[in-house]
């Protein structure tokens, strides 16, 4: 992408959470498009107390780069991303990987909807686009928890864990990320809370080649599933009693033993990177 620019007032930013991609990193933000539709394209990585070179490689590759210091957690990355592009003024906000899973050349047809004011918030799905390769038990672990979510949000939903996600301006001002560990569940639950219309598109997925993947799905539904059941209680109201007994009997068993919050409650981060 060349020399690092800053999002632009109208224009579109991916928001790239990072920790330790050097490997990878450069290369997403190449293959990321200038413009789309016309409008121009900015690269932000969030660096999450990496303690490689990841910074300066996304730097060079024509990213801004924002550090964190210590690391903090995914969603602390995704909620410092989104709260950049909201200030830049930027029109639509979308989110990517930084290990290459993803693909960034994809980047137009994730935020078409938003463009063409179809939706606020779309989500790219692994599962009704093309999966090159997924460990069975991550694909299983996937099924489970994207089945809990389109129970909770009543909403037809297909990959309730996707990386790839766009969010229009209006969107990203009114998003709230409660928890620091992950943000995808209850990003999802938070903006159809508000009544935002809700799309998917169909994406390809690659498992990463390089780095260590430390998504385990006990871990991740111990310290996820608290914070969905904060995120639901804000509307509990809403929310169908046979669905919630349903949710709750599939997996509260795994989330029983958390003792783990959110730094900002003044609790523990554990790790976690898709």
């Amino acid at each position: 992408m060349g020399s690092p620019t800053a999002p632009q007032a109208g224009g579109i930013a991916l928001v790239l959470p990072a920790h330790n991609e050097a490997a990878t990193v450069a290369a997403v933000i190449d293959r990321t498009p200038d413009t789309v539709a016309g409008i121009a394209v900015s690269c932000v990585v969030v660096d999450d107390g990496s303690t490689d070179a990841t910074a300066e490689l996304a730097r060079l590759a024509g990213a801004t780069v924002i550090g964190h210091g210590a690391r903090r957690g995914l969603g602390a990355a995704v909620r410092t991303g989104l709260r950049h592009a909201v200030r830049c003024g930027v029109r639509v906000v979308a989110f990517c990987d930084a290990d290459g899973e993803y693909a960034p050349e994809e980047l137009g047809n994730l935020v078409l909807p938003i463009l063409r004011g179809d939706a606020d918030y779309v989500v790219g799905s692994r599962f009704a686009g093309t999966i090159r390769r997924m460990h069975p038990h991550r694909r299983a672990g996937n099924h489970v928890l994207t089945w809990a979510l389109r129970r909770l949000a009543d909403t037809a939903i297909t990959d309730g864990q996707s990386g790839y996600r766009a969010l229009s301006a209006d969107a990203a001002r009114t998003a709230e990320i409660v928890h620091d560990y992950n943000y995808a569940q209850v990003l999802t639950l938070n903006l159809l809370r508000q009544g935002l219309r809700y799309a998917e598109v169909p994406i390809s997925y690659a498992f990463r080649e390089h780095g260590r993947s430390f998504v385990q799905l006990h871990h991740y539904l111990r310290a996820v599933v608290p914070a969905i059941w904060r995120e639901l209680a804000a509307s509990r109201a809403d929310a169908p009693v046979d669905s919630v007994g349903a949710v709750a009997a599939a997996i509260a068993p795994a989330a029983r033993p958390s003792r783990q919050r959110s730094s900002a409650a003044g609790g523990s981060v554990p790790s976690l990177w898709r």
